[in-house]
């Protein structure tokens, strides 16, 4: 038998994934932009709608303010999306709602003075506007440090051994909204887990027109006809003795939306009265904001290897969360009951339909846009039972966690050093988060519970995110222990020449502003 080579068992690095069929400065046909733009609104609904319809019920709201909320939450998502395509990072990424800011709005709504008010809608137009108050405050801290790019002196201390947990987190993160909530309905979440597999990766090949339309529009293939399956169920009573929170999650029609929502409504600024200001709620809504900060950071990494460019640059980076800021203030002002950060499952999608085109995100956007603004059109496609969202959500989170795990191949991963940080990282930045949801559960509160309120959501906010304790531990550990002597091991060779925007000649090509702005705003 003869020997085997080394390079037939080793795979070299590569800085850009190969294998996608458009990259991020590049197009598909009109026809097919447009129906894959659609795909990406009909993903981005999941959180939308889920936010809202946990939220506003809890406020005091009506079915009709959580229908508001879900139009105003999707207009306010496609503006930030164009937003950040067009002047951000430009990758192509959904800037949705994002559940870190539940802890922080959850006690708001606790608060003593706004829980003693008897009447509902009055108690959900006074919380709302505390929210959006404590949004508008705590944008702040994400458009200073974004545009002052004090955001890209920190990432300085990034390196690609110190990113695979944070990126990887991103995805695994988000374990709680995968089968969990499949479970709920395994009658619709299964067959949609299992046809979105067989789609999308058995049956790529098939093709129509030299077009593998299996795999590329797996998702709204899927979403019809499991779409269609449950509908059927609900229209033949398959639900009518089952218990409550199986009907919820299974039947097409207990949303209330289609029924609540307007034929035309265009959301606009203010629309729940003046906001109203709150030192302790801005600050516990700091916290929010930094946990969506660390997030994004590792989904505008997942993202840009994802759509085959080169990973954004520091100025870019800081960049794009300064945007990003200016989508949280956006937050505020309209009244969404969340604010923003990059769409985790939008950004899985682009690896499961090989497709990283921006212009297909923008397309997506503009959607979001016009059906917030149809309401009945809107809230059709928002009634899909969340299972089937959940079940789609198991492949996607799981490609952007992967994607985190393939930045290990710049790294020494026969280094015991390499091995202690990157495993210490993961096991932590799991296992705290998940301490701080079940002790939440027990006691209804989190660990931190001092007579400060501001204190408490501050501390409990941070650790409820696997991605943020993540970055914490493996950014301090890759940075204190012999770091010295481990560049090499660490990957910081391959990393350097992405840190500055000359640094690579393609990075002009990926990330340089439209209309010529960069002679007003020149990269460093």
């Amino acid at each position: 038998m003869a020997a085997i080579k080394p390079e037939e068992i080793t795979h070299p690095p590569m800085d850009q994934l190969q294998g996608l069929e458009y990259c991020i400065d590049s197009n598909p046909s009109w026809a097919e932009t447009i129906a894959l733009g659609f795909q990406h609104y009909i993903l981005a609904l999941g959180t939308a709608v889920m936010i809202p319809s946990f939220l506003v019920p809890v406020m005091g709201g009506s079915d009709d303010d959580k229908v508001r909320v879900v139009q105003t939450l999707l207009f306010v998502e496609g503006i930030n999306t164009l937003l950040q395509t067009l002047f951000g990072t430009r990758l192509p990424t959904v800037v949705g709602g994002s559940y870190a800011f539940m802890v922080p709005v959850i006690s708001i709504i606790r608060d003593p003075s706004f829980a003693m008010i008897e009447d509902p809608h009055l108690r959900f137009l006074s919380t709302m506007r505390a929210v959006q108050g404590a949004l508008i405050v705590a944008s702040s801290i994400q458009i200073i440090l974004g545009f002052s790019q004090i955001w890209a002196i920190c990432s300085r201390f990034f390196s690609p051994l110190g990113m695979v947990p944070v990126i990887a987190l991103v995805g695994f993160g988000l374990f709680d909204r995968g089968f969990l909530v499949v479970g709920t309905c395994v009658e619709i979440g299964i067959p949609m887990l299992i046809l979105f597999i067989a789609l999308s990766q058995y049956l790529k090949n098939f093709q129509i027109r030299q077009i593998p339309i299996l795999e590329r529009f797996a998702l709204l293939i899927c979403t019809t006809v499991i779409w269609a399956y449950a509908h059927l169920l609900t229209a033949s009573g398959a639900y009518k003795h089952r218990p409550d929170l199986t009907q919820h999650s299974c039947r097409t029609d207990r949303a209330n939306l289609i029924s609540s929502a307007p034929w035309i409504k265009i959301p606009y600024p203010l629309e729940w009265g003046a906001p109203t200001f709150d030192a302790g709620h801005a600050f516990g809504m700091m916290a929010a904001v930094l946990v969506s900060l660390v997030e994004s950071t590792g989904a505008y990494k997942a993202a840009s290897r994802l759509a085959s460019a080169t990973p954004p640059p520091a100025h870019v980076l800081s960049r794009g969360i300064g945007w990003q800021g200016i989508g949280i203030l956006l937050n505020g002002l309209f009244g969404t009951l969340t604010g923003s950060t990059v769409s985790v499952e939008n950004v899985g999608l682009l690896g499961s339909n090989r497709i990283g085109s921006r212009r297909v995100i923008q397309v997506s956007a503009g959607f979001m846009i016009f059906f917030s603004m149809l309401g009945k059109f809107g809230a059709l496609f928002a009634s899909i039972p969340f299972p089937m969202f959940a079940a789609v959500y198991c492949v996607l989170f799981g490609i952007v966690a992967s994607v985190g795990l393939s930045f290990l191949q710049f790294t020494n991963m026969n280094s015991m050093r390499n091995l202690f940080i990157c495993g210490v990282s993961l096991f932590l930045g799991l296992s705290i988060p998940e301490y701080f949801r079940e002790y939440t559960i027990r006691a209804f509160h989190g660990p931190a519970h001092t007579n400060a309120g501001w204190f408490n959501d501050f501390l409990n906010t941070i650790f409820f995110s696997s991605p943020t304790v993540a970055l914490i531990v493996a950014v301090f550990l890759d940075n204190t222990l012999d770091y010295k002597d481990s560049a090499k091991d660490r990957g910081m060779p391959w990393w350097a020449k992405f840190r500055t925007f000359k640094g690579d000649s393609r990075n002009e090509e990926f990330y340089t502003l439209p209309f010529n702005l960069n002679r007003f705003f020149p990269p460093s």
